[in-house]
């Protein structure tokens, strides 16, 4: 067994402590019991899905060493019950067969993966899956990269490959990308004979610590983001830290973003790491990678442990989503990318916090200063009005009987609510002060 601590490097300056994991505030509801982790294998039970106060042990928390061959890895759980799956977090995973052969159960694979990662990991996840396996087959579909061909067009040539190459009900869906890949073949494989098998190997950070966990998946349509899609589980997420050695600069930042967001709204010591090791994860330090990925994913597995289908706390994971998501549909897919978006949303929900009286000005500075130390927008395109951030703000689907809910920020570091009770005025002064017009 490993302590936390053992899994990174001197240099790379950790909290004394696990990270406090702070309040959630849903409107309406308090007074809640705490959650403890697991002190052998991070993992949350779904009976304990009722309770809202989730907090981590005292204690630096034990993490099982999955070992396969020479190589160990961190496994976070996401546990929710018979659909529970693990996410292992490792350097050089991929050469791991076994990890991958594992959760294969029938004969049959197809890689969905796109034209800037095939190149560079495609043969490898196919040795992995083949290897000592002569019976397994394996094809690939490769897509076009980016944001703007997250759509019905492109996700019908999954399908096309599957049925003519025959796949059955027992074949396994691997999504070999980033969050566009992962969301579009988690989609492809919960509705392909109304449900078939799918891993997850994520190879940005912001798919490795926000979208490869928790079974979100869907496309977007031309008139909002994510509109279409489906809660569909993975058997795993496999996450090899050293596909990051070819992400580039910008794709590393916008993962940044929602590393950020969990210290925002759950974990304050997490969120005093970053600030201290900002440069570190810019550097792309190993050490400081491996844990701003680890920690993020046991706050996704925490939260989808105890709300899987987001009627009411998972939501919180979406500080400054419903203004980053219109300005992602506003200024056209693909032009800014997930995590610059949401850079921007997140200081505008805290701008609306403050001016709420729910927050105090230090934090407001506090994640300004840390997204600019990230290199990333913290103000929306000149071309999002007030009349277009409300227009596409109104088809959000966190929208419940015309009411507009939003994530924000209330009291200490660390605590949010998710809540459709707050002051309009609030909102338009946020708009008129990020928008010229």
């Amino acid at each position: 067994m490993a302590s936390s601590s053992s899994l990174v490097q001197p240099s790379v300056r950790l909290p004394s402590k696990t990270p406090s994991v702070r309040r959630f505030a849903l409107v309406g509801r308090t007074n809640q019991s705490p959650l403890r982790l697991n002190p052998i294998r991070i993992s949350v039970s779904a009976s304990h899905r009722t309770r809202l106060d989730v907090q981590a042990s005292s204690a630096p928390p034990m993490m099982e060493e999955a070992t396969s061959g020479s190589r160990s890895s961190t496994v976070v759980d996401v546990d929710l019950g018979n659909r529970s799956y693990p996410i292992y977090i490792g350097s050089g995973l991929l050469d791991e067969h076994d990890l991958l052969q594992r959760h294969v159960s029938g004969k049959q694979v197809l890689v969905v993966t796109n034209t800037t990662v095939a190149p560079l990991y495609l043969d490898k996840v196919i040795k992995a899956l083949t290897d000592g396996k002569p019976n397994v087959t394996v094809e690939s579909v490769i897509l076009p990269d980016g944001e703007k061909y997250k759509d019905m067009d492109t996700l019908m040539k999954v399908f096309d490959k599957a049925i003519k190459t025959r796949l059955d009900r027992k074949c396994t869906f691997v999504a070999l990308g980033g969050g566009v890949i992962g969301d579009m073949c988690g989609f492809a494989a919960a509705a392909f004979l109304r449900g078939v098998n799918f891993i997850q190997i994520p190879t940005t950070l912001m798919a490795q610590v926000d979208s490869s966990v928790g079974g979100k998946t869907g496309v977007n349509h031309p008139l909002g983001k994510n509109l279409i899609g489906a809660f569909y589980q993975p058997q795993c997420v496999l996450i090899d830290t050293d596909t990051l050695n070819t992400l580039p600069d910008r794709e590393l930042a916008s993962g940044i973003a929602e590393v950020v967001k969990y210290g925002l709204i759950r974990d304050a010591e997490f969120f005093e790491w970053q600030e201290k090791n900002m440069q570190a994860l810019l550097s792309r330090d190993p050490s400081a990678l491996a844990y701003a990925i680890k920690r993020s994913c046991e706050n996704k597995a925490e939260v989808v442990s105890l709300d899987e289908k987001e009627s009411g706390l998972r939501a919180t994971l979406n500080l400054g989503h419903t203004f980053g998501h219109a300005i992602e549909t506003g200024f056209g897919y693909g032009q800014w990318l997930h995590g610059e978006a949401v850079a921007a949303g997140t200081v505008m929900a805290v701008d609306m916090s403050y001016r709420l009286g729910w927050i105090d000005d230090t934090i407001v500075k506090r994640v300004l200063n840390i997204l600019q130390k990230a290199k990333l927008p913290t103000t929306p395109p000149d071309m999002m009005t007030v009349e277009k951030f409300e227009s596409l703000m109104a088809v959000d689907k966190k929208v419940a009987d015309g009411l507009l809910r939003l994530i924000l920020l209330k009291g200490p570091l660390g605590n949010c609510v998710f809540t459709g009770d707050y002051d309009r005025k609030a909102l338009k002064e946020t708009l008129h002060a990020f928008c010229k017009f």
